[in-house]
């Protein structure tokens, strides 16, 4: 499927400083430096109470009793909560959508095991942090000194928290002896055995990925509102998916239809895929609210974060089979992932969901993958930047490097030798990836040659006379983005001829409100001064399925181009009815309708304010001037890139600098350069920070041992080189736009590219096998254990 190149590319309003294409900085920003930000904290609902949520302390436990008596007689106390009560009402758990994205079975054929996930556990807690009371309160304080006085008998019983071990450890849920949610299996086994069986070499690697807190800037928060006389709830919260999470709140949770229930999802301090999920606290506040007749108010603090925002957390290996010339022949992957004790709303889908990824940019005949997903006693995890992606590009990657060492072969030779070409496009890969363009060998001349490699044996030689150990790390990385559901989109133009724009997605510091603006005022020719931008509202905006997968400049973008569009056709009508003229004859150019060959003219101001005058219209025309529209994708994008990273390890300390960064990125069409910059330098700093620091760690007993920021370590600005990012920019024929997406694209590269430069920096020293982090302690142990 091919999409014209749109008619206003070359007009005169395109080559303006705000049309799509230019480098025009967030319009978002000024408001928000100056204090304006609206977050989910700074607003109050008249009459509101507090609330707190009281966790538990153990990973696996029996609650023998709660005694509330105390607690309830506490001053301004109004309510405590627990499962019973949970239990007895028509609240129902929290959903998981996975099983309806792919028909999941485990071993032995029987569907997916989905565990009840009730907003407050009834009467056994399966991690640390799993809610067992809710307090409300006339302020914050009263909740938090009212939960000090809930008395709860625990019986401590085995935990389970290791993934490596989470198939044989006792069970999570009784129903589910042997741990396992589902087993997820793609490719030709087959073919694989056979080519393994028939290589010159095979090279194995097996790669623990740690599990990760997600730590937005913002805490999460939300507040509940009923009206018994619309016999309505509201949310305020801030989330990625306001009609989706409205949906499934009011369906799965509330049992009332989707009208019922608007969703306002206001400024939010980033989210990287948490805030998709149906946290407990949203059902809790929503159906506190119609009991107690009052807006309750919740707010997160950074403890509990850290005990249930997780990601990440799989054990993946993979066999690499090759040929005496090094032509990669097959590929084998298995690996167990730790869903912890519940599945999130798409918990199980990082993974599974992206492990088409591990075929990367290569020539791979045949490829088989196998993931076993266990329940343990840790906190659900959820997506995050990325979602699977990172995990297996790392995997292909750092696989590659290894038998290259064993091979003695040029890593960047043998990668080479196995790219997929761009005359080979389009392009199959033996799973599901399906590559429409690129030009994955580009990508990497270009970042070899802005990195210096000809020059990396002097640099090494240097290095090493100093005392210390150069890294060089290469990552060719390909994802899928922009490929789930459609998108809408609305564009409405009063009578003074200014537009408002209405998206179904959200913005939580991508940038939607600068680069939308500039493709709306590109293609209707209009001041960027003159357009609206809304959004996180279910009862202003129609329509959408929000951000995520980095589908928004695609889809919603697309959504945008066509929305505009009709806005035009119907121009052109009134045009015609207005200038006696007919309507094949008028043109727009540049915000004005022109009849073709004369110098007749409207602009679109004077369409606008005709739209709004009835007696102005042609007959039987609707008034106004308005264009809603949705766009589904043929299929899904292939960002793709080439990352390399340069590291420096001190062998008498351990310590690590990060000495250069290059990335060579090709998101498509690159809407606003200086965004994607953002984009891409935001997503390497978080592949990186697990690469140097950041894992989530638990003892025997299942406690969580980095539940605090002085414990778990989130990376510093002053631990970055500067980042070298440039465009190779292939424009994708799978949206009008000619856009891949970029929110996740440094994500997915910097992982592997950082582990590779770490490995090779040890490989030197004769360390084949080091996990991350690469925290200066346990590079400085595994330098000294040689």
């Amino acid at each position: 499927m091919k999409y014209a190149q749109d008619q206003y590319a070359q007009s005169r309003y395109a080559q303006s400083r705000y049309a799509l294409g230019q480098a025009v900085p967030r319009a978002e920003d000024p408001r928000l430096l100056r204090g304006g930000g609206r977050y989910t904290d700074d607003i109050n609902a008249p009459g509101q109470a507090h609330s707190l949520i009281v966790r538990s302390p153990h990973a696996h436990a029996r609650i023998k009793y709660i005694d509330t008596v105390q607690a309830l007689r506490a001053p301004g106390v109004l309510a405590v909560f627990t499962g019973a009560d949970i239990a007895a009402s028509k609240l129902g758990d929290l959903p998981t959508f996975a099983p309806q994205l792919v028909p999941l079975t485990r071993p032995d054929g029987a569907p997916i095991y989905v565990p009840p996930h009730p907003a407050l556990a009834p009467d056994t807690v399966r991690f640390v942090g799993d809610p067992v009371a809710f307090v409300v309160a006339e302020t914050a304080l009263q909740a938090r000194d009212a939960a000090e006085l809930i008395v709860i008998d625990y019986q401590i019983l085995e935990a389970n928290t290791h993934t490596g071990t989470a198939t044989r450890a006792v069970a999570v849920w009784p129903e589910c002896e042997d741990n396992i949610c589902f087993r997820f299996q793609i490719g030709d086994e087959e073919a694989v055995n056979a080519a393994i069986d028939e290589a010159a070499h095979v090279t194995h690697a097996r790669l623990p990925i740690s599990r990760l807190a997600v730590n937005a800037m913002e805490p999460r928060a939300a507040i509940g509102e009923y009206d018994p006389y619309d016999e309505r709830y509201t949310l305020t919260s801030g989330n990625q998916f306001p009609h989706d999470i409205r949906g499934w709140l009011a369906r799965y949770v509330l049992g009332v239809p989707d009208s019922a229930v608007r969703i306002i999802s206001p400024d939010m301090g980033g989210s990287f895929g948490l805030r998709s999920n149906i946290f407990p606290e949203l059902a809790l506040t929503l159906w506190a609210a119609k009991e107690l007749a009052r807006p309750i108010k919740w707010l997160s603090e950074r403890s509990e974060a850290l005990m249930e925002e997780h990601a990440r957390d799989i054990i993946l290996a993979a066999d690499l089979a090759l040929d005496s010339a090094g032509h990669f022949l097959g590929l084998r992957v298995s690996g167990t992932a730790n869903l912890g004790a519940y599945l999130s709303i798409f918990g199980p889908l990082p993974a599974f969901g992206n492990i088409g990824g591990v075929a990367g940019t290569y020539k791979t005949p045949a490829i088989h993958a196998a993931i076993t997903a266990a329940f343990s006693h840790t906190a659900p995890v959820h997506p995050y930047r990325g979602a699977g992606r990172p995990e297996a590009t790392l995997l292909i990657e750092h696989v590659i490097d290894k038998a290259a060492l064993e091979l003695n072969m040029d890593r960047a030779e043998l990668r080479q030798k196995n790219l997929i070409r761009a005359q080979d496009m389009p392009y199959q890969t033996p799973l599901t990836y399906h590559y429409d363009c690129g030009d994955f060998e580009a990508n990497m001349r270009q970042a070899l040659a802005n990195a210096d490699y000809a020059g990396l044996s002097a640099r090494r030689a240097a290095a090493a006379a100093a005392g210390k150990l150069l890294g060089f790390g290469i990552a060719n990385a390909v994802e899928q983005a922009a490929g789930m559901f459609d998108e809408g989109a609305e564009i409405r133009i009063d009578a003074t001829g200014v537009a408002t724009i209405l998206s179904g997605v959200h913005s939580h510091g991508q940038g939607h409100a600068t680069v939308f603006r500039q493709l709306v005022a590109g293609r209707l020719g209009l001041d960027f001064s003159a357009i609206r931008f809304v959004q996180g509202d279910t009862d202003h905006v129609a329509y959408g399925h929000g951000t995520g997968g980095s589908r928004a400049s695609g889809l919603a973008g697309s959504a945008l181009h066509k929305a505009a569009q009709r806005i035009i056709e119907k121009g052109k009508q009134i045009a015609a009815h207005v200038l006696e003229a007919a309507a094949l004859d008028i043109e727009f150019t540049d915000g004005e309708f022109i009849v073709a060959g004369t110098d007749r003219r409207l602009s679109l101001q004077d369409i606008a304010k005709t739209a709004h005058t009835v007696r102005a219209l042609p007959p039987g025309m609707d008034s106004g001037l308005t264009g809603f529209a949705t766009f589904t994708p043929p299929g899904p994008t292939f960002p793709n890139a080439c990352h390399t990273c340069e590291v420096l390890i001190d062998t008498e300390t351990g310590a690590m600098d990060i000495v250069r960064y290059v990335a060579v990125e090709d998101v498509g069409t690159v809407m606003n350069p200086l965004l994607l910059e953002g984009q891409i330098h935001g997503g390497i700093a978080q592949g990186l920070g697990q690469v140097i620091c950041e894992a989530i760690v638990f003892d025997e007993s299942g406690q969580l041992n980095s539940g605090t920021f002085m414990d778990y370590a989130m990376p510093r600005a002053d631990q970055f080189a500067a980042m070298e990012v440039s465009s190779n920019p292939v424009p994708t024929a799978r949206n009008p736009l000619g856009v891949k997406g970029a929110g996740e694209a440094g994500t997915v590269g910097a992982l592997a590219a950082g582990m590779s430069a770490v490995h090779d920096a040890l490989a030197q020293a004769g360390v084949r096998d080091f996990t991350m982090p690469a925290t200066p302690n346990r590079l400085w142990h595994v330098l000294n254990k040689r």
